[in-house]
């Protein structure tokens, strides 16, 4: 039942998916970077690691885990990419203007949602 319910509101959004393929983030959903330190280098910037941000949208195809890959490690799962707003006052404690903020794409491993 609730895998119908988001293919109905990926299909609203012009997302196709396959069977168990379901992007677990919408847009306007609340999330937080994980606060992970692996070793070797990785496309999350540590400034942005335990740091609160809304996703935009949903970066479409699903694509492979380029981290992973980059290390051999990756048996062809497909998981996405998610385009990221943090007010810069989140990054960055003091900043002055309210409305600025920092967008980047994230992969969804790095990803937890706020209740």
């Amino acid at each position: 039942m609730v895998d119908k319910v988001f293919q109905r509101r990926g299909a609203a959004l012009g997302i196709v998916t396959a069977a168990g393929e379901v992007a677990p983030f919408m847009p306007g959903d609340r999330i937080r970077i994980k606060h992970r330190v692996p070793i070797g280098h990785y496309r999350v910037p540590q400034y942005l690691r335990d740091k609160v941000g809304v996703v935009q949208s949903i970066v479409e195809p699903s694509a492979i885990d380029n981290e992973e890959e980059g290390y051999g490690r990756n048996a062809g799962s497909r998981l996405h990419y998610y385009n990221i707003a943090f007010p810069l006052a989140e990054i960055w404690p003091g900043y002055g203007a309210a409305r600025d903020r920092l967008q980047v794409d994230v992969f969804e491993t790095w990803l937890e949602k706020i209740r």
